[in-house]
C-alpha cells in the first residue's frame, strides 16, 4: 500500500477543463495538484502517459438486494462489479433487501451485512412508505444520505407506493433534516389501452406505461417541492415529454433535481427485441426521438446526471424463457459498464470528459450530499481516482460480467473507454482486469 505517491497523466479531468497535471496523493487525499513533478521528489510516480485520470464514478441509484434478496446480487458482487467499471461510491436503494430500509432497526441490519463485503464506498437512502414518516428524522440522525419514494407500485409488496397525503405529512420532516427525497415519477391513472395481447411484444409493454403517467407524477411533485421546499430528485427519467415543466421549475428556483438513465440514452425502442426482457425497465426505454431529447436535456443542464439504476434479478424473474414482458422483473444490470456505455453514446454527441465527471462524478455527489470530499480532482478530497483508456474499445462478454448474475441487455455490445485503474482513498484497488482482493471499500454515512 502507498501511503504517498503521485500520478501524472497529460489529460487530468477537472471541474471545467482537461489539462496536463501531476496529482501528490498522501494517507489517502489529494494533497497537492502540480504542473511538473519536482526533481527532487520522495512520491513513487504512476504515469498515466495520455490517458484520461478523472474522479472515481459516483452512483447514487444501486439495487443491491442485501439483506434478504441475496440470489439477486448483494454487497460483494456489486461492489466488485463496481470497482472494475471504476465506480468507487455507491448509494444503495431501500429495496429490494428484505426487510426494507424503512426503519432504523432495518437499517442496522444492512450495514451489518454490508460489514466486511465491501470493495467500494457504499451509502445507504432510507425508504417513505405510507405511515412511517415517525421514523424519518431517526432515520436522519442514523446516518442515511436521503429518503426514496414511489408514487407507482414498487414491485415489492414490503415498499408500497405513498400517495400525496402521505407526502403532506413527510417532506416538512424531510426538508427539516436537510436531506433530498428521491422519487419514482409514474401515476398509473387506469386508461391504458395495450396495443396487442403478444406478451413478448416490447412495444405492448412501452404502451402500457406511457409518458403521461411520468408527466402527472412530475408535475405532481413539482407542486410539492413549492408548497414544502424540500429538496426533490426525479430518479431514472424517461419521458422526455416532462423535460419543460422541469426547466420551469428549476427557472423558478426550486430545488428539484433529475437523473435519466444510461440505458435511455444508449438504447432506443425501435432497437430492442420482442422477448429480450433483459430490456425491461420501468419506467421503458423509448423511441429515438424521445432518447435524443434527453440527451438534448442532459447537455443544456436541464437533466442533472446520469445513474444506473442497476436492478439485477435472478433469469427465473427476468422470464429469460418465456419472454414475457408484462411478468418479467423490471430492472436493467449494468453498473460494471457505467462510464464506457455513456462515453459510447456520449462520443457520437461530442461530449466532452469535462461533462462525463460532471455528470457521473460532481453532480451525484451533490445529491448524496458530499460534494466537500467526494466527486472532484482537487485539493483536500478523497482520492478516489481512475485512470481510462478513452481510445480502446471492448466487447461485453459474460466472462467478464462480476454481477452475480450475467444477463445484461449490453452483452456483446462494444463499448468504448477501458478503466485500467481504480484508487479508492489512495489504495490501488483495480489494476488492468484485476481486482484487488483485499475489500477496502467503506459504509458513508452522513455526519
Amino acid at each position: 500500500m502507498l501511503t504517498m505517491f503521485a500520478i501524472k497523466s497529460t489529460r487530468v479531468v477537472f471541474c471545467n477543463e482537461i489539462k496536463p497535471a501531476v496529482l501528490l496523493i498522501n494517507n489517502g487525499v489529494i494533497e497537492s495538484i502540480l504542473d511538473t513533478l519536482p526533481i527532487d521528489t520522495a512520491y513513487t510516480i504512476i504515469d498515466a502517459g495520455n490517458k484520461i485520470v478523472m474522479p472515481g464514478v459516483i452512483d447514487t441509484h444501486v439495487h443491491i438486494n442485501e439483506p434478504g434478496r441475496e440470489d439477486w446480487e448483494g454487497f460483494e458482487t456489486a461492489t466488485k462489479a463496481a470497482i472494475a467499471g471504476g465506480v468507487t461510491l455507491l448509494v444503495d436503494m431501500p429495496l429490494n433487501a428484505s426487510p426494507v430500509t424503512t426503519t432504523v432497526l432495518a437499517l442496522q441490519q444492512k450495514i451489518t451485512a454490508a460489514t466486511g463485503k465491501l470493495y467500494c464506498n457504499v451509502g445507504f437512502w432510507a425508504g417513505i412508505v405510507p405511515g412511517n414518516q415517525q421514523q424519518i428524522s431517526a432515520l436522519a440522525n442514523a446516518g442515511v444520505l436521503g429518503f426514496k419514494a414511489f408514487l407507482t407500485h414498487s414491485g415489492i409488496d414490503e415498499f408500497p407506493n405513498v400517495t400525496k397525503a402521505d407526502l403532506q405529512i413527510a417532506m416538512p420532516i424531510i426538508a427539516a433534516n436537510k436531506l433530498p427525497l428521491l422519487v419514482h415519477c409514474e401515476l398509473m391513472d387506469g386508461t391504458v389501452i395495450p396495443v396487442s395481447t403478444n406478451i413478448k411484444s416490447y412495444k405492448n409493454y412501452v404502451a402500457t406505461r406511457p409518458t403521461k403517467w411520468e408527466d402527472d407524477a412530475i408535475e405532481l411533485m413539482i407542486q410539492l417541492c413549492a408548497t414544502y421546499n424540500c429538496a426533490v430528485h426525479i430518479v431514472h427519467l424517461s419521458a422526455a415529454t416532462s423535460i419543460n415543466q422541469i426547466k420551469h421549475a428549476k427557472q423558478q428556483g426550486l430545488p428539484i433535481t433529475v437523473e435519466t438513465g444510461q440505458h435511455y440514452l444508449y438504447f432506443n425502442a425501435e432497437e430492442i427485441p420482442d422477448g429480450n426482457t433483459a430490456f425491461k425497465c420501468a419506467p421503458p426505454i423509448r423511441d429515438k426521438q424521445n432518447n435524443d431529447a434527453l440527451w438534448d436535456a442532459l447537455q443544456n443542464n436541464i437533466i442533472d446526471f446520469v445513474a444506473t439504476d442497476h436492478s439485477p434479478a435472478t433469469p427465473n424473474l427476468k422470464e429469460v424463457e418465456s419472454g414475457d414482458f408484462i411478468k418479467a422483473w423490471g430492472g436493467i444490470a449494468s453498473i460494471q459498464f457505467a462510464l464506457p456505455v455513456l462515453y459510447t453514446a456520449a462520443k457520437k454527441r461530442n461530449a466532452t470528459f469535462t461533462e462525463m465527471v460532471k455528470w457521473l462524478c460532481e453532480k451525484p455527489a451533490i445529491l448524496a450530499g458530499l460534494q466537500h470530499i467526494k466527486g472532484k480532482i482537487a485539493i483536500g478530497f478523497d482520492a478516489d481516482i481512475i485512470i481510462v483508456d478513452d481510445e480502446k474499445m471492448f466487447t461485453v462478454t459474460e466472462q467478464m460480467i462480476l454481477h452475480k448474475h450475467k444477463l445484461t441487455p449490453y452483452l456483446q455490445h462494444q463499448l468504448c473507454g477501458v478503466v485500467t485503474h481504480t484508487f479508492l482513498a489512495g489504495n490501488l484497488v483495480f489494476e488492468n482486469g484485476i481486482v484487488n482482493e483485499k475489500k477496502q471499500g467503506k459504509i458513508i454515512l452522513k455526519k
